[in-house]
């Protein structure tokens, strides 16, 4: 994903958190000449009912909630409609909520339920977890989220739970935002050694999603075109993914220079009477990057609108525009104006592996940067930037189609 991959953390001073999150013990740590650079977040304390579901966990401390990299865990079931929908049997349920979306779906499954149980069963003798981070610069997602790896102390070693958790065959390895920068080859190896033993979402008798070789093209598309850039950027100033905590600033610095840049399509607002279209490129909750049509021809025939959700590079000069008015006020903002279709590079991922998987049905999983409801703890840690939605009900009990896999030995072979 990145020319220089950045190995795992040596071993470092543990300071754990149990209040809140404490930006002057992280400085610290992040200053340890034995810990790389921006990789460690800290060990904190496991909230209390810590686990919401498979690839969601709660810990004390953080001003935000986590999302597991690497990890898109089928949903669980939080509410009685959800459980009558699902009553008239899993492929009819399946199917009809299927019917409803032109990509794959995300939709509460028995194995939903399964991964939350293995993620209770993997915790259970855990009272504190360390976060770590892929890359330096990939500190939070668009919904603020911290973007983490989670290890908990297994027969006295840090076991990697993402990893763990596609070896269990509870999730794929979920490479839709590029491919882990650290641990890309575990995840391959776990995901292999799932499928070959039918492990969960590749047991074919259990009720899950059932088209995850159409998931896994569409999703790794997407990462070889992150790859492809991030090769390039390494060495190259005026390359910026718009994911890295820094590409405002450095945008900042390049105002009048031809720059290329990599990220998601977000809102369009097509422009009417005269008014240019603008098209948003996702970085953080009101805070993206506007890239500007005057030509109608040129939006029409760059194809972005096609783009919407899916990865682009954008080539063009970054320039500021001065907001006047009662509403905006006096304020700028960076943005781009692309004059030719050719500045915008789309590489249709969704297309291409539905070519390879005719036959599938048409879903590609809801989007995990999405916060997932999540029930409402006994206690809450003060958070106030975190952006998860709590459900009218919790979890209601679900009985899959298999027992529940038994309790397994972890490889202590992760973490130092």
């Amino acid at each position: 994903m990145f020319a220089l991959l950045v190995g795992a953390c040596a071993p470092e001073r543990e300071t754990l958190h149990d209040g809140r999150y404490d930006r002057g013990e992280l400085a610290a740590s992040l200053a340890d000449r034995e810990t790389p650079p921006g990789l460690l977040l800290g060990t904190f304390l496991l909230a209390n009912k810590g686990v919401v579901d498979g690839d969601t966990i709660k810990v004390d401390g953080l001003d935000a909630s986590l999302r597991l990299i690497g990890l898109d865990c089928e949903e669980t079931f939080k509410s009685d409609k959800a459980l009558r929908a699902y009553e008239i049997g899993f492929d009819e349920y399946l199917r009809n909520e299927q019917a409803k979306t032109e990509r794959p779906v995300k939709i509460p499954t028995p194995l939903g339920m399964e991964a939350k149980h293995f993620a209770q069963e993997f915790f259970a003798d855990v009272t504190e977890v360390r976060l770590e981070r892929d890359h330096p610069k990939d500190l939070r997602d668009r919904y603020n989220r911290y973007l983490a790896y989670v290890f908990a102390k297994k027969q006295g070693r840090w076991v990697n739970y993402n990893v763990e958790c596609v070896r269990a065959g509870m999730s794929p390895y979920f490479s839709k935002y590029g491919y882990s920068v650290r641990f890309h080859d575990d995840f391959v190896a776990a995901q292999a050694e799932a499928r070959a033993a039918g492990r969960g979402i590749w047991n074919p008798a259990l009720e899950h999603y059932r088209d995850y070789d159409l998931r896994l093209a569409w999703w790794d598309g997407r990462a070889e075109f992150v790859s492809t850039f991030q090769r390039a950027a390494a060495s190259k100033d005026t390359m910026i993914p718009l994911t890295h905590w820094d590409a405002l600033a450095r945008l900042e610095e390049h105002v009048g220079d031809e720059v290329e840049l990599l990220a998601t399509v977000g809102d369009i607002v097509v422009g009417r009477g005269g008014a240019p279209t603008r098209v948003m490129l996702s970085r953080r909750m009101f805070s993206d990057f506007t890239l500007v049509f005057f030509d109608d021809e040129v939006f029409a025939a760059s194809d972005i609108a096609k783009a919407k959700g899916e990865f682009v590079r954008v080539r063009g000069t970054v320039s500021k525009y001065r907001f006047k008015g009662k509403r905006s006020g006096d304020r700028e903002q960076l943005q781009m104006v692309i004059k030719r279709p050719e500045q915008i590079r789309f590489e249709d991922a969704w297309a291409a592996a539905q070519q390879r998987f005719p036959a599938a049905p048409g879903p590609a999983p809801g989007d995990p940067t999405v916060p997932e409801p999540e029930p409402e703890p006994d206690t809450v840690t003060p958070a106030p930037e975190d952006d998860a939605v709590t459900p009218t009900q919790p979890d209601a009990p679900v009985t899959p189609s298999a027992a529940r896999p038994s309790t397994r030995r972890w490889p202590a072979t992760n973490h130092p």
